[in-house]
């Protein structure tokens, strides 16, 4: 039965994935059908990460709590380490976009919602100073600044969790630096210089996606939602210069073309996919 604490996540889900894309002239909507059915893939992948643990099997016509099935028997499994750590009061939610096959909290530290910030960092591809368009598309060729994650080798965008009493914004700069600048590690005077690019380039920000994340990670009481964000180097001649140094969390760390044959982590071709739409660029 849905209680009123699932009504109102569902609720301001639906809203959150009807906000505008871009409020340039190009707007796209995102109805909360199209999440349910383009991100709910990976939170339900046959074996959990960083376990041997195997999902309850969901087909795709039984992903929608609305739809009624007696016989659902989801496993119950929270990582070992987090049943170490004193439990938030958080009460057990559930999944807004539906069955996941597995219950509890995996490997997420809250039960519902686990916020992260996704920063997009984005130049056009240039050769010989000149902006290089796609030969199919005749569309000019958007990069972004992509890592390659330690845990599961997919490649992704320098995201992270965003701490307690954090604002989202200090998040998305923090994460950037420390996943694709390896700032932690930089000299003193160096940090300084690449703190000040990062914070102007920063200042002018476009929300390319709130809400629910398609994450490998997501279970039936907790899930991944983000903010990811556009931090668009128009010219090149800020960011777009800066030599990049993969984080202690990213295995690898460098400007790749955006295109549809992409997979990369979680829901982040789809984020992809929304910013190219918004800029004209080519997909």
């Amino acid at each position: 039965m849905w209680n009123l604490a699932v009504a109102a996540r569902l609720a301001a889900v639906q809203q959150v994935h009807l906000r505008p894309v871009f409020k340039a002239k190009c707007v796209t909507f995102v109805s909360l059908m199209e999440i349910v059915k383009c991100l709910h893939l990976k939170a339900r992948g046959e074996v959990y990460p960083c376990s041997e643990v195997l999902r309850f099997p969901v087909p795709d016509d039984k992903v929608d709590w609305a739809v009624p099935w007696t016989n659902y028997n989801p496993v119950d499994y929270t990582a070992p380490a987090l049943l170490k750590q004193p439990s938030w009061a958080d009460p057990p939610y559930r999944n807004p976009c539906g069955r996941t096959g597995l219950k509890g909290r995996g490997l997420l530290g809250r039960w519902g919602p686990n916020h992260a910030a996704d920063p997009i960092v984005t130049r056009w591809k240039k050769e010989g100073g000149k902006t290089v368009t796609h030969n199919c598309s005749g569309k000019p060729i958007l990069q972004f600044v992509a890592i390659c994650r330690k845990d599961n080798k997919e490649w992704a965008i320098p995201g992270g969790m965003v701490d307690a009493g954090e604002k989202v914004s200090a998040t998305l700069r923090r994460e950037f630096g420390e996943e694709a600048l390896n700032s932690l590690e930089l000299a003193e005077a160096e940090r300084q210089g690449v703190k000040e690019l990062i914070n102007l380039l920063f200042e002018a920000g476009e929300m390319v996606y709130q809400g629910y994340v398609d994450d490998p990670r997501n279970t039936d009481n907790a899930w991944m939602e983000t903010v990811a964000m556009n931090y668009h180097d128009e010219t090149g001649d800020s960011v777009g210069k800066l030599a990049l140094h993969a984080g202690d969390d990213a295995g690898a760390v460098k400007w790749m073309d955006i295109e549809k044959e992409q997979n990369l982590y979680a829901s982040h071709t789809h984020f992809l996919h929304q910013l190219v739409k918004g800029r004209n660029a080519h997909w």
